[in-house]
C-alpha cells in the first residue's frame, strides 16, 4: 500500500433522501457491504432509482461516491457555484488522482476503513437541472479523443468505520494488469 503525498479526505457528506446533493457532516460511518450509514444509497443491492427500475436485485457497486476537490476548483474557475456535497458525493478527496486509479484499487481511509473502487460515476441529466451547462463541464476528452467522465468514482465498503475530513488516504493497487475505470 502506498500513501499519495497529502492524499486526504477534505469533506464528508450523507443524505437519507434520494436528492441530488448531500449534506456536510462532521463524520460519516461506513458499513461493510452496505455503504454510508443513513444514506439513501446504502444497501447490498442497487439503490439508485434509475438502476432499481432496471433490476432491483442487482448488486450495489455504488455504495460510496468519492469525488476529487480539484474538480470543484476547476468548476468554480469556469464560473459554476458548486461546493463539496453539491454533486452528491459522500467523500470529497484532495491530492489523489481518483480518475486514474485502476478498477479494484483499495483505498485505506483513516485508521480502519477500506473502500474498493468499482468504477466511474456516470454523470446524468440531474447535473444540468442543478446548474445548466454543468454536465458538459464534468465531461472532457483525452488526447485520443475518448470521453473523460470527471464526476468521481464509486466503490464498495470492505471494512467499515468512521471517516472525517483530514483522514489520510492510502492506495493499494490491485494485483495483475491495470484495468481502467469504466462507468458503473
Amino acid at each position: 500500500m502506498t500513501e499519495a503525498p497529502l492524499a486526504a479526505v477534505s469533506a464528508v457528506h450523507a443524505s437519507g433522501l434520494h436528492s441530488f446533493s448531500k449534506f456536510a457532516e462532521p463524520c460519516i460511518r461506513l458499513l461493510a457491504g452496505l455503504g454510508v450509514e443513513g444514506d439513501a444509497h446504502a444497501g447490498v443491492t442497487v439503490q439508485h432509482r434509475s438502476r432499481v427500475a432496471r433490476n432491483a436485485a442487482a448488486p450495489n457497486w455504488r455504495q460510496v461516491h468519492l469525488l476529487h476537490a480539484e474538480l470543484f476548483d476547476e468548476l468554480m474557475a469556469a464560473g459554476f457555484a458548486v461546493w463539496p456535497g453539491d454533486l452528491g458525493e459522500n467523500i470529497t478527496t484532495r491530492g489523489i488522482d481518483l480518475l486514474g486509479l485502476a478498477t479494484g484499487t483499495r483505498l485505506h481511509i483513516g485508521d480502519a476503513v477500506v473502500v474498493e473502487v468499482t468504477g466511474l460515476r456516470n454523470p446524468c441529466s440531474q447535473i444540468d437541472r442543478f446548474q445548466p451547462g454543468l454536465m458538459a463541464a464534468t465531461l472532457g476528452r483525452d488526447a485520443q479523443g475518448g470521453l473523460v467522465r470527471k464526476a468521481g468514482i464509486m466503490g464498495i465498503v470492505l471494512t467499515g468505520g468512521d471517516v472525517r475530513a483530514g483522514d489520510p488516504i492510502g492506495i493499494e493497487p490491485p494485483l495483475g494488469l491495470f484495468q481502467p475505470l469504466e462507468p458503473v
